[in-house]
C-alpha cells in the first residue's frame, strides 16, 4: 500500500511539473539492481508492469506513534504488501492486481541472502521470497507465478505513509459498517471520515475485522488508493509545484527502486496520464481456489486458482481492460457493500405519504434486490417527511443492511420489536438502492474501477 502511494504522487504529479523538480524527485530515490543477471523472464508484453513492494520500517517512527497507532513487535525484514501495477500502453489506464502474501508459491532455486546456502526450488509462502532473497528473489518468484515481465521495482516501507497522507489533507473514506480492530485500534463508525495519515496505516493495515483476514485488508487497501488518487487529482497538488515538493519530501525517505526508472521515466508516463482519475483504474485481488491449503513446514496458505488466475494475468500481458465488458458507472453508484445477507433481513413496508401504491413499490423494490420482505404493505398511522427504519437493537446489523438499501433513511431503535424489521417510507423516498454482501469465508471474485468504491460526491 505504501508503495501505490509513492506510485500515485511520483505518476500523478510529474504530470503538470517541470524536469527540475522531477529530476530532484529522482535523485532522493535509492537505487538498486533489481533485474541483475535474471535470466530466462517471461516474454515482454504491452504497457509497463511496475511490482510494487511495502516492507516493514516501523524502527523509523517515532516511539509516540508506535504507541498511538500500535506498531509495536519487532521489525521485520519482509513484505506486507505485494502489487502488480499495469499502466496501458496508451497511458489511459491503470490495473492493479494484488498479490496476498500468504500466497502458496513455488521459489526457484537461489543462494540465501541472509546465510550464503544455496537452495533448490521449494515451496513458501509468497512473501518469504523477500526475506531470503530480496527484490531480486521477489521479482522472480512473481514473473514464474503469473508469467508476467516485471519491468519497474518499487519498494517502500510505511514511515512515509503517514506524512503523504498528512500533507494532502488527509483522504476521505465510507463504511457502511462500523470497522473495528483491537490489533491496529481502527475505529471508525459508519459514515464517511477523513483520516489522517496514523487513523489512515491503522485503515490499511487492519486485518481483524471480519473473517476475510488479508482479503478484506486488500480490498481496503485498493479502496484507500482510489480515494487517495481522487485526492491527489482534484485537491489541486498537482499543478502546484510548492505542495506537490511537500508532498514529494514526506515520500522519499524510504523509496528504493530499479535503476531503470529514472527522470525520463517519470516525464513521459506523467505527461502521458494527466487525464488520470479514479475512473481510470481498476483494481482486483488475484483469483484464490482454495483458502486454507495446509503445507507441511509451512502451514496454512491461499492457492490460486490456477485457470482464472491465467486469465486474468494473459489480460495484464495483452494490455487488456479487466472492466471492458461493463458499463461506466458513476461514482458512488456501485451496490453498497452491507454486513448481512439481504435475505436474511425480515422487512414490514408501510406507507408514511398520501401517495398510492408507494408501500408496494418499496416492497417490490426490496425484494428485488433480495430482502425477506411481507409482500403484505400497510398503511402507517401518520405522514412522515423522511423514510424511518425500525428495528430492535438486538437486530442493528441487519438495520444498518436495510438503510444502506434506503439512502437517507433514518435508523430509530424499538427495544422489544422482534426480528421482523419495518420501514416507513417518507416522502423522500426516491429509490432502493442495489446493495452487496460478501461472505467472509468466501471473498467474490470481483474488478472495481476506482469511481466505483470512492466516497459518492467526494472532493
Amino acid at each position: 500500500m505504501r508503495a501505490v502511494t509513492t506510485l500515485s504522487v511520483v505518476v500523478l504529479a510529474s504530470a503538470g511539473i517541470g524536469h527540475a523538480v522531477v529530476t530532484s524527485l529522482d535523485a532522493g530515490i535509492a537505487r538498486i539492481d533489481a533485474f541483475k543477471d535474471m535470466k530466462n523472464r517471461p516474454r515482454a508484453g504491452h504497457g509497463m508492469n511496475v511490482l510494487l513492494v511495502g516492507t516493514d520500517g516501523r524502527e523509523k517512527i517515532s516511539e509516540r506513534d508506535r504507541r498511538t497507532y500500535r506498531l509495536g513487535g519487532q521489525p521485520c525484514h519482509c513484505t506486507d504488501t505485494m502489487m502488480i501495477v499495469h499502466i496501458s500502453e496508451d497511458r489511459e489506464r491503470a490495473t492493479v492486481v494484488s498479490l496476498p502474501r500468504d500466497s502458496y508459491a513455488e521459489m526457484p532455486a537461489h543462494v540465501d541472502q541472509n546465510t550464503g546456502q544455496r537452495h533448490g526450488p521449494h515451496p513458501v509462502k509468497l512473501n518469504a521470497a523477500y526475506a531470503e532473497g530480496g527484490p531480486q528473489l521477489t521479482i522472480r518468484t512473481v514473473e514464474n507465478m503469473t508469467h508476467v515481465k516485471v519491468d519497474h521495482y518499487l519498494e517502500v516501507d510505511f514511515t512515509s505513509f503517514m506524512k503523504t497522507v498528512d500533507v494532502l489533507g488527509g483522504v476521505k473514506v465510507c463504511t457502511p459498517t462500523p470497522l473495528r480492530d483491537r490489533y491496529t485500534g481502527l475505529d471508525l463508525a459508519p459514515g464517511t471520515h477523513t483520516l489522517g495519515g496514523g487513523q489512515a496505516l491503522q485503515y490499511v493495515r487492519a486485518r481483524h475485522i471480519d473473517g476475510a483476514s488479508d482479503l478484506g485488508r486488500m480490498k481496503r487497501q485498493q479502496r484507500f488508493l482510489a480515494a487517495l488518487i481522487e485526492k491527489a487529482t482534484s485537491s489541486g497538488v498537482l499543478l502546484n509545484p510548492m505542495r506537490f515538493r511537500d508532498v514529494t519530501r514526506a515520500v522519499l525517505g524510504s523509496v528504493r527502486a530499479d535503476a531503470g526508472f529514472g527522470t525520463d521515466e517519470l516525464l513521459d508516463l506523467g505527461r502521458a496520464m494527466r487525464g488520470f482519475s479514479p475512473s481510470s483504474s481498476e483494481f482486483t485481488t488475484v483469483p484464490i481456489g482454495q483458502l486454507n491449503f495446509q503445507v507441511k513446514g509451512i502451514g496454512s496458505t491461499l492457492k490460486w486458482d490456477q485457470a482464472k488466475a491465467e486469465q486474468l494475468f494473459g489480460a495484464v500481458r495483452d494490455d487488456k481492460p479487466l472492466t471492458v465488458d461493463r458499463p461506466r458507472r458513476a461514482p458512488g453508484s456501485a451496490p453498497a457493500p452491507v454486513e448481512v445477507a439481504p435475505s436474511a433481513v425480515r422487512v414490514q413496508v408501510a406507507n408514511g405519504t398520501g401517495t398510492v401504491g408507494l408501500a408496494k413499490r418499496v416492497d417490490a423494490e426490496l425484494a428485488a434486490t433480495g430482502f425477506a420482505t411481507t409482500r403484505r404493505p400497510v398503511t402507517a398511522p401518520a405522514h412522515v417527511p423522511r423514510t424511518v427504519v425500525y428495528y430492535d437493537p438486538r437486530w442493528d446489523r441487519s438495520a444498518r443492511t436495510l438503510a444502506a438499501a434506503l439512502p437517507g433513511s433514518e435508523v430509530r431503535a424499538v427495544p422489544g420489536q422482534g426480528p421482523m424489521l419495518k420501514v416507513t417510507a417518507g416522502a423522500d423516498f426516491k429509490a432502493v438502492r442495489k446493495v452487496r454482501f460478501e461472505d467472509p469465508g468466501r471473498p467474490e471474485e470481483t474488478v472495481v474501477r476506482g469511481s466505483e468504491v470512492v466516497c459518492s460526491g467526494s472532493a
